[in-house]
């Protein structure tokens, strides 16, 4: 079997998923398989696909989302290593070796992420401070807003497989609520060079087209805190961040006129705010 696997969730995007599976098959490192996911395309995704059958994987199945169409790939996969990249993303040549490289070193539990170039309608855009990428622990700077890209992402399938897979229940944030399960527990390796391409601004993304994001991160921080090993410090954070996101989507819902949903926020909340006689 090759040491990498390669998976790439797609919907209805043949006229970008060409580009990403150019990208990977021009890796100078060349150990991987690639299986390309279509998660129920009803455009000619199918068509662009066949030109590169000898050279991929192709499964397909219903429209189910993001995370079924990632966790179908790992089912179908065999590789020591599993690297994600989103249809309407690029690597440059090098990137799986780089990773692959610091792989070897005997790192256990091994995650890295890398480094991306950002292009929002066609042109390049610097990255906040807030996104700066890092390696190391940092669960409670991703408890803020996701910090790693499946497309940067290489992580070993053993690791992968003891934190769990992808959240199907989630329709989006389901990237946010893996590296918790990680960054909670594990180190992550990272390498400081752009090697992902992240094109942004297409009316598809999942930032554009699922309205109060923050509430499948509520959902994700709710799960991370019924995890008893989580530390004293990371779960006050986890807490807090909670707490915040939490008002934030009860502002956001009162404006709408939801008022049912806005109080529900509000005393999930206050259900996880410390008495003030327990905080002297």
């Amino acid at each position: 079997m090759p040491l990498v696997s390669v998976i790439i969730p797609t919907h209805n995007r043949a006229h970008l998923v060409e580009r990403a599976v150019l990208s990977v098959l021009r890796q100078t490192f060349k150990d991987f398989e690639l299986l390309v996911v279509d998660d129920g395309s009803t455009d000619a995704t199918p068509e662009v696909l066949s030109g590169f059958r000898a050279r991929l994987k192709p499964l397909f199945q219903e429209n189910t989302g993001v995370s079924s169409a990632r966790n179908m790939g790992i089912r179908h996969s065999g590789g020591e290593l599993v690297a994600f990249l989103d249809s309407d993303d690029e690597w440059r040549p090098t990137k799986l070796e780089r990773q692959v490289d610091l792989f070897r070193g005997g790192r256990p539990n091994f995650i890295c992420h890398t480094d991306e170039t950002w292009i929002r309608n066609g042109k390049e855009v610097a990255q906040g401070r807030v996104h700066r990428k890092q390696g190391g622990r940092f669960f409670r700077r991703a408890l803020k807003r996701c910090l790693i890209s499946p497309s940067a992402v290489m992580i070993s399938r053993e690791l992968l497989d003891s934190v769990g897979w992808f959240d199907e229940e989630l329709p989006a944030a389901e990237d946010y609520d893996l590296w918790l399960r990680i960054t909670a527990f594990h180190e992550v390796d990272f390498i400081e060079e752009p090697l992902v391409i992240k094109h942004g601004g297409a009316h598809d993304q999942l930032s554009r087209t699922v309205p109060a994001i923050d509430r499948f991160r509520i959902r994700s921080i709710i799960k991370i805190l019924a995890d008893p090993r989580l530390s004293g410090v990371d779960r006050i954070a986890a807490v807090q961040e909670l707490i915040g996101k939490c008002e934030i989507v009860a502002s956001g819902c009162a404006k709408r006129g939801k008022m049912a949903e806005a109080r529900h926020y509000r005393e999930l909340a206050e259900s996880y705010k410390i008495p003030e006689s327990r905080s002297r």
